[in-house]
């Protein structure tokens, strides 16, 4: 019987580099199921989890990878299941006081329900649990292996895991003085995080967005978010150095921990990017989306469910793209698609009267599998950039996305935003509502006394509406006793300018119309890669000693890749009118789903990783942030959070942010 963690490293010293979720589904498939396949063992085996295990096993493998393991059955630890005494198997399961009760309860007495057992823990075991299962004398000579995984994230993409914690929101930010509940929150997040550290061998200089307060007022619990969970993280972390073999004893990467009070126009903003439309104006249940076919017999069409992931490659192509640059690249691929396809080019000329051979029709048989699989990806995506389209045209929203970012870029102010919503009546509360929220981000002094009584009229909104703008300061940290009689404080962006939430980019050049918007992340994670982050803003647990600018752990720096400075000086820009058509130049950056996923990348001259942990929640144009800089700082940028939230989500949760009892079950958040 072993108890310990894999050998195997993705970065820190190895001799390959592997890319995040790689490393995870390399961990489940061969280091976990893998390591089963013994000369001892029978070679098809029962998988038993439990119902967080199951949620991570299903976000890094399917099932044919799970059966191509030599794994027969799949079951619930909680369900009655059948005895069968002459099969292997698996428990991968949290170290939970119910969970080890259950596999005792399967593998002891005279007639277990299986021959031998696997036992695979999802995070570090506590003592008392293990001597726990050594006291039951008749299952320990039934226990093939039982080992620490620590593996309890969610890898949702490539590059970006969740801790699933979709009450976040409420449990560290709505009614703080439930300390139990708020701990227990930390404590989830903080195992889960480090797990994610245990899986990929990685050692992390930890940093968080550290509370600001004067001598007349004390952090809130709010403001301390951050601060807990980076301890609590370090905790764990810490504890790895001891107890996993081969764990680096130096740090390797660096981890940055904040909360949604950094950047809370990101998640009500208008997005133009492909993905983020989907999400925002489509009707989707995560990345599920249905797609209407025609129906084979003649009939009404079909309806059919596609998932939009990382296995359609026309999908990862145009997600980070601008919808505009999407729906001429699809036009442009469907049309370079029949063009080169001969199936299609011979169905053509079948349609244009010309008689086909029977060498035309046989070719026409061999091309039509791969036509019709083509031609029903292009086709979807067709249809999906045609409904988002004509939901801008018929909403005006590009007059509404031109405001909302001369808004954050100081090019526009009170007038712009009254005049809109005079003329605007028919636009939808939820379009208003976050109108105002981004103007409350950028002019705060503007919701004092009695104006945001007369903003609420003017927009025609309820005040449970505006309870949303009004909560927006629990996430900034700003308690009762620091709020003004008539005015609230939101703390946004310290270093912004007066009249502006961000600074426009002037090394980057913009080739669609609505594409300047940028969340507050990407200059973070620019400033962190060049040593740049204010000490007194971004505290480090585990000060790193000097060391040169943009070191890898391979001796590469990455200076040049990051000597383009993010503070330059602040352009005043005109409202820009740009072309909404194609520009000379579409290659944007997102073309491909990361730079990790070139074929030609050396990885070798990969630097260290960057992980960034958004608690509260983290948006789509985040999760593009993270490939994007991991192409130009030649570093893999890792984005966690407690959930990926959509505009609808974010401003529900907000909403009950102020209710004493919060009931979030049914919402469908």
């Amino acid at each position: 019987m072993s108890f310990s963690d894999s050998d195997s490293s993705s970065h820190g010293g190895a001799t390959e580099y592997k890319i995040f979720r790689q490393v995870s589904r390399d961990r489940l498939l061969h280091e976990m199921l893998g390591s089963t396949r013994t000369e001892n063992s029978k070679s098809w085996k029962v998988l038993i989890m439990d119902k967080v295990t199951v949620k991570v096993m299903s976000h890094s493998c399917k099932m044919a990878d799970i059966t191509d393991q030599e794994i027969s059955l799949v079951e619930d630890l909680f369900r009655r299941r059948e005895p069968l005494p002459s099969m292997d198997v698996v428990y991968f399961i949290q170290p939970t006081k119910e969970n080890i009760v259950m596999f005792l309860s399967d593998m002891s007495g005279r007639e277990p329900l299986y021959r031998k057992a696997f036992v695979f823990f999802s995070s570090p075991i506590p003592k008392e649990l293990v001597n726990h299962i050594k006291s039951d004398t008749s299952v320990l000579p039934r226990i093939g292996a039982l080992r620490e995984m620590n593996f309890e994230y969610f890898p949702i993409d490539s590059q970006a895991f969740v801790t699933d914690q979709q009450r976040a929101l409420e449990e560290l930010f709505g009614n703080t003085e439930n300390a139990p509940k708020f701990n227990a929150s930390i404590n989830i997040m903080a195992t889960r995080i480090a797990t994610v550290f245990a899986s990929l061998k990685e050692l992390p200089y930890v940093r968080y967005h550290a509370a600001q307060s004067d001598d007349s007022t004390e952090a809130s619990p709010r403001d301390l978010i951050p601060t807990k969970l980076a301890a609590a993280v370090w905790d764990i972390i810490s504890n790895y150095k001891s107890s996993i073999p081969n764990f680096p004893q130096k740090e390797t990467c660096e981890l940055l921990i904040l909360d949604r009070s950094v950047d809370q126009i990101a998640p009500v903003i208008h997005e133009w990017t492909y993905d983020a439309m989907c999400h925002d104006l489509l009707d989707m249940d995560g990345n599920k989306y249905m797609h209407e076919v025609p129906s084979k017999t003649g009939g009404d069409p079909e309806r059919k469910e596609v998932l939009l992931e990382d296995n359609d490659p026309v999908w990862l192509e145009l997600r980070h793209t601008h919808i505009a640059d999407a729906s001429e690249r699809l036009s442009d691929k469907f049309t370079t698609f029949q063009s080169k396809n001969k199936a299609a080019q011979l169905q053509q000329s079948a349609r244009e009267g010309n008689e086909l051979s029977t060498r035309d029709l046989q070719k026409m048989v061999q091309a039509l599998p791969q036509y019709t699989e083509q031609v029903e990806k292009i086709s979807l995506h067709v249809e999906i950039a045609g409904k988002i389209n004509k939901i801008i045209r018929e909403t005006g929203l590009r007059d509404l996305g031109q405001l909302e970012q001369d808004l954050v870029f100081g090019d526009a102010g009170a007038k712009d935003v009254i005049n809109y919503l005079r003329t605007n009546q028919d636009t939808t509360p939820e379009n208003k509502l976050r109108l105002l929220m981004i103007y409350a981000s950028v002019y705060p002094e503007k919701f004092e006394g009695d104006k945001a009584n007369k903003l609420m009229q003017l927009a025609k909104l309820s005040r449970e509406d505006m309870k949303v703008v009004n909560n927006m300061r629990l996430l900034g940290g700003s308690s009762e006793s620091k709020k003004t009689s008539s005015s609230f404080s939101l703390k946004f962006n310290a270093a912004k300018t007066k009249g502006a939430a961000r600074k426009d980019r002037t090394d980057e050049v913009e080739t669609w119309q609505l594409f300047r918007f940028y969340p507050m992340i990407e200059e973070i994670i620019e400033n962190l890669s060049k040593g740049e982050l204010p000490k007194s803003e971004y505290s480090c647990l585990n000060e790193p000693t000097p060391a040169p600018q943009g070191g890898s752990v391979r001796g590469h720096s990455s200076s040049a890749q990051t000597s383009q400075s993010t503070g330059a000086p602040h352009s005043m820009r005109s409202r820009r009118t740009a072309n909404w058509g194609r520009a000379r130049h579409s290659d944007d950056g997102y073309s491909s789903d990361s730079v990790l996923r070139g074929s030609s990348t050396d990885f070798k001259k990969m630097g260290q990783r960057i992980f960034v942990f958004m608690i509260g929640g983290a948006t789509r144009s985040e999760l593009r942030v993270c490939h994007k800089l991991t192409t130009k700082l030649r570093r893999e940028v890792i984005l966690g959070t407690t959930g990926l939230i959509e505009p609808p989500q974010y401003i529900t949760k907000l909403k009950l942010l102020s209710e004493k009892e919060l009931a979030m079950d049914g919402l469908g958040i």
